[in-house]
């Protein structure tokens, strides 16, 4: 598979997405909105979640711990 393939890097910080699912449950809960509407916006609120528990995945990755000694060690949940 090339890299074309694949999906490409969502750069939006997690501050980011969370502003737009503040908007998603704002655009949920207007009295005017349809069924369709409303699970169309349910799922483009549950990809954005999604794609912050991938986010906050890498980040933990990346963490190290220092042991008494001073030497990093990669975080292990």
């Amino acid at each position: 598979m090339s890299g074309k393939d694949r999906e490409p890097e969502d750069n939006r910080t997690l501050q980011d997405i969370f502003a737009q699912l503040d908007e998603v449950i704002e655009g949920m809960e207007q009295e005017e909105v349809s069924l369709e509407e409303t699970f169309e916006l349910y799922h483009k609120g549950m990809d954005m979640l999604k794609l912050c528990s991938d986010k906050i995945d890498k980040v933990e990755k990346k963490i190290l711990l220092l042991d008494d000694e001073g030497e990093e060690h990669e975080f292990e949940s």
